[in-house]
């Protein structure tokens, strides 16, 4: 399973909200105390889909024996799993449409409003904070059209994502290998929605690994534009696997980076491991990653 396929599944499981349980207790910051084995400076997560062999059950409770505060991209389906092994939704998904269809263009607003005033309303009542949106491909559409239909968009969703408490969060997608036409494939796009929507809670998810692709100069942009950044992904480059170093980036300086900035959100780690355990790769990740 690729990461397109594991946001479209995910996105069926939104019907099953009507039968999760709200009344469970949880909250979309940490509150758990760290592990004994980590620093408590990063708040670790990790996204299921990289995990494809792992059920939601076993992946939570390994996240359990290495301290993350929760599990990334689990949608109302996954909730009261979560919730039962005292873990959080760290990035809520189920309202986007597609990776490709997004807010850029308006013949999808009408659905992507709707899913999202409905979405915001679970993500609130679930206790969680976090929920991923999209920009969508260009189709042959230029970057300040894709700026003002976007921000049309959003802003229609934004006022109640700002009562519930609720953080609408676009992710950085690099263009070059993963998702070819992806607009919102560099930071000054991104940071310029922000600017025009000025909203505390629209932020941009910042990849590293698709913006090491994209752009480079990982720790500068993080140093800069902090502000507009409301979560994080890793990954080593090239070739998405372990981040360790049979790749290109230097995690613990960067994490050092991230501390600085006085971030308090999480750190997901999102690589598809190589080696034969990939729980051990995840333990090390966490390891690397822990400053």
């Amino acid at each position: 399973m690729n990461r397109r396929e594991a946001i479209q599944k995910a996105a069926m499981g939104a019907s099953a909200a009507a039968f999760f349980p709200l009344s469970v207790q949880a909250s979309g910051s940490p509150k758990k105390a760290p592990s004994s084995q980590l620093n408590g400076n990063i708040n670790h997560s990790v996204c299921q889909w990289c995990f494809p062999t792992l059920s939601l059950e076993e992946l939570c409770t390994f996240a359990n024996e290495l301290g993350l505060g929760g599990i990334d991209l689990i949608g109302p389906s996954g909730w009261a799993t979560l919730k039962k092994h005292n873990l959080v939704s760290t990035m809520c998904n189920g309202a986007e449409i597609s990776l490709v269809q997004g807010f850029n263009h308006k013949q999808y607003h009408h659905r992507l409003i709707e899913n999202y005033l409905d979405h915001i309303d679970l993500v609130a009542d679930a206790g969680f904070t976090n929920l991923i949106c999209f920009s969508g491909n260009r189709n042959g559409m230029d970057d300040e059209t894709g700026l003002m239909n976007s921000v049309e968009g959003l802003k229609k969703i934004l006022g109640k994502a700002e009562k519930r408490g609720v953080v609408i969060q676009m992710e950085l997608f690099n263009s070059k290998i993963d998702h070819p036409d992806y607009m919102c494939d560099n930071s000054a796009w991104g940071i310029e929605l922000c600017k025009r929507l000025d909203s505390p809670n629209f932020k941009l998810l910042y990849d590293i690994y698709h913006m090491q692709i994209s752009e480079g100069d990982i720790i500068r942009t993080i140093q800069d534009h902090h502000q507009y950044f409301g979560h994080y992904h890793t990954a080593g480059v090239p070739g998405r696997n372990e981040i360790d170093e049979t790749q290109e980036l230097f995690y613990p300086a960067i994490m050092e980076a991230i501390v600085a900035t006085g971030y308090k959100g999480y750190v997901a780690q999102e690589f598809i491991p190589a080696a034969n355990n990939p729980l051990e790769s995840l333990k090390r990740a966490i390891s690397i990653c822990d400053v």
